[in-house]
């Protein structure tokens, strides 16, 4: 039985798209894709793959606490086991990510701890290092701060541009996510069978 999962995504869904083709090697199913923008291109992605969708606008709601209520609602009305994030551009409150303990997994756009926050490509070749990388890790309350599922690092060559390492990020992330969320489902369905 294929673990029933929500994507969460802002902006473009690249990532989401990818995570949709290697659904059932995963071991998984997307049964909805939710995004915090009307005009989040991911929605087209969601719709040409047959995928529900739903936009809740954080302009539309009053309060951060109603916005997540109601992303909350739709989640239980898909009954999603996990959440995982691919651009999705809001930090999650204490209280919805305790909902979806441990269940809740985003990808990062470098090694992590270093270069945390929205900008981790940029940030890490403005300041100069020879390597950077790609982190998944379960959401906990800080920003970019919980546990490590995995990382592969990226090296930054002499001459690189900005959107060359952008293209090497990404590239790095469409097979590292698929691989990882694999990984988080095999030890949680390994761990179950011992129980």
């Amino acid at each position: 039985m294929a673990t029933r999962v929500a994507v969460l995504a802002s902006g473009g869904g690249t990532n989401f798209e990818n995570l949709a083709h290697h659904a059932s090697d995963i071991g998984m199913e997307i049964v909805v894709l939710i995004s915090d923008k009307h005009d989040a291109f991911a929605i087209t992605r969601a719709q040409k793959l047959g995928i529900p969708h739903h936009v809740h606008s954080r302009s539309d709601f009053d309060s951060k606490a109603s916005h997540e209520t109601a992303i909350l609602d739709t989640l239980e009305a898909y009954s999603v086991s996990y959440v995982l994030l691919a651009g999705f551009m809001r930090i999650l409150s204490p209280d919805f990510i305790e909902r979806y303990n441990h269940r809740i997994i985003n990808l990062h756009p470098s090694l992590l701890p270093s270069f945390k926050g929205r900008d981790g490509i940029r940030d890490a070749y403005e300041y100069g290092v020879k390597v950077t990388g790609v982190t998944i890790h379960y959401v906990d309350a800080g920003i970019d701060t919980g546990e490590i599922i995995a990382q592969v690092p990226v090296m930054i060559e002499p001459g690189d541009t900005l959107e060359v390492l952008e293209d090497k990020i990404h590239g790095v992330e469409y097979a590292l996510y698929p691989k990882a969320v694999k990984k988080v489902l095999k030890e949680r369905d390994d761990e179950e069978s011992t129980h």
